[in-house]
């Protein structure tokens, strides 16, 4: 069987693949349409494997809500170099799979791999693109939530993306992305002291406990010192009692009250490549 140009150019627009690997691949297949598909997909199978003991370090972070601005989710896609991470058809493809995410809402990342992708599924087509690109990539990491007012922030650069949800609904765009630009900035790790584990809170207290033993503070006064201690760390790791960035006189709880004093945040995920 023999094939054309246009053949060439339409396994390579549904395969992302390469002229000459496209071209190969036909030839391969005696101009066999499918089983040239077929190629170009076991090909990128192969390399899949081949590549599975490097480092996919780099990669995409990226944050969207759906529609109804309430279900809203933050996707990982790595590769292993910034030159692809920052490529325009890298961030598009991920982009691709956090819509399938946002249409089915996917609650984890198996039921996200398993999803339909084109007639394939995610896991399948990351796969695929293993062999396309030419460097390993994982979808490493999903989370999904629902609020009645959920944003989605992506700081410049598609390294670090962050999801907030809030108590009630219509909340105002700039209020909401604040709080958002709050999470990217200032890396909460609760949204009140009462959601920090109380294991998490005991090795605060030791830390602290420690830290001013070695400085040669009393040992019947290292409970209270170290009591002080963990009200500041408070202070600074819980997103409502964090200080306002854009206002250093005010708290994130403070800010949110001067706009609807009922308005409070029920949920937040950060991811960071950097950290």
């Amino acid at each position: 069987m023999s094939f054309t140009t246009a053949d060439v150019v339409k396994l390579r627009k549904l395969t992302g693949a390469g002229m000459m690997d496209c071209k190969g691949a036909l030839k391969d297949a005696e101009g066999d349409f499918d089983r040239a598909l077929e190629i170009i997909r076991e090909k990128g199978k192969l390399i899949a494997n081949k590549r599975a003991d490097r480092d996919a370090a780099e990669g995409v972070v990226l944050a969207k809500v759906a529609k109804d601005n309430k279900f809203g989710a933050i996707v990982v896609l790595n590769c292993e170099t910034d030159f692809v991470a920052k490529n325009d058809n890298f961030v598009a493809f991920t982009d691709n799979i956090l819509n399938i995410a946002l249409a089915n809402k996917a609650d984890n990342l198996e039921s996200l791999k398993s999803l339909d992708f084109e007639g394939r599924t995610v896991e399948t087509q990351v796969s695929e693109q293993t062999g396309v690109i030419g460097e390993k990539l994982e979808l490493s990491y999903y989370k999904s939530f629902n609020a009645e007012t959920t944003i989605g922030y992506i700081h410049p650069g598609n390294k670090l993306a962050t999801l907030v949800g809030f108590n009630k609904a219509n909340v105002e765009t700039q209020v909401a992305k604040d709080v958002a630009m709050q999470v990217a900035a200032m890396a909460p790790v609760a949204i009140t002291k009462d959601d920090i584990s109380s294991e998490i809170v005991e090795k605060e207290l030791e830390i602290a406990k420690e830290k001013y033993r070695q400085e040669g503070k009393p040992e019947a006064m290292l409970d209270k010192i170290a009591q002080g201690s963990l009200n500041k760390w408070y202070k600074e790791v819980t997103l409502l009692n964090q200080t306002y960035v854009k206002d250093g006189k005010i708290t994130i709880n403070d800010f949110l009250k001067q706009n609807d004093n009922e308005l409070t945040v029920t949920a937040f995920d950060r991811y960071s490549l950097d950290a």
